[in-house]
């Protein structure tokens, strides 16, 4: 068996299913999920409600310096995102809080503070890590990397999906274009890009259920702890 200490990281685009298929994998695992995307939307909402302009470096340090985020088990394989006590959890769930992040997460501040937390949670190991340089940056000796992708369209419709079930009517079209720029904007960031780490395994979720991906996961991890 996998040694419980070890860290397991997924890595990829919005939308194409790290967070459910890391709740999933970490309770196969009996790991802790650890959803490192939920942080960078954290802080991207406390920037946005003091009104800060990511080029104004000094106020940046400063909301920081307020900031106190935690991740809070819910129960269910989830977690609770909890801002200076707030729960944030679906408050930080919107596709425009998502572009918020994207923009927040290319900061230096932001992502030296975040990735300090992440690694303070992941020195006690057993975690399965979702975000966008969790394999490449944060945690480059992790057990098993995987960089999850799904094409743009595909991923759009899950978006849609979700937010229908959620009582949200949003414009495909729009959906889609938030995701493509998503996307340029990562993969093209000087700080961190998204790409896969050179030794993580990619798996397009594309025509996959979670369950076929979990599973995938789960027989490479299997194989390479023989």
């Amino acid at each position: 068996m996998i040694d419980a200490k070890a860290i397991v990281t997924i890595d990829g685009p919005s939308g194409a299913g790290k967070s459910t298929i890391s709740r999933g994998l970490a309770a196969r695992l009996h790991f802790t999920y650890l959803d490192t995307g939920a942080m960078y939307r954290a802080v991207g909402l406390a920037l946005t409600r003091q009104g800060i302009d990511l080029a104004d470096t000094d106020a940046i340090k400063k909301c920081l310096e307020t900031i106190e985020l935690d991740l809070v088990p819910n129960g269910d394989d989830d977690v609770r995102v909890l801002l200076n006590g707030e729960d944030v959890s679906q408050t930080i769930r919107t596709p425009e809080m998502g572009m918020v992040a994207s923009r927040v997460s290319a900061n230096p501040l932001v992502r030296e503070k975040l990735t300090f937390l992440q690694r303070q949670l992941g020195e006690k190991g057993g975690i399965v890590a979702e975000g966008r340089d969790m394999g490449t940056v944060v945690f480059p000796k992790a057990f098993r990397k995987f960089f999850l992708n799904a094409s743009a369209e595909e991923r759009a419709r899950r978006r849609q999906a979700q937010l229908a079930e959620k009582g949200q009517s949003v414009d495909y079209q729009e959906i889609l274009d938030q995701i493509s720029k998503r996307d340029y904007d990562d993969s093209r960031r000087q700080l961190a890009p998204l790409k896969p780490a050179d030794d993580a395994i990619i798996v397009d979720s594309s025509s996959m259920d979670p369950e076929a991906v979990i599973a995938c996961m789960l027989a490479s991890i299997a194989k390479s702890d023989r």
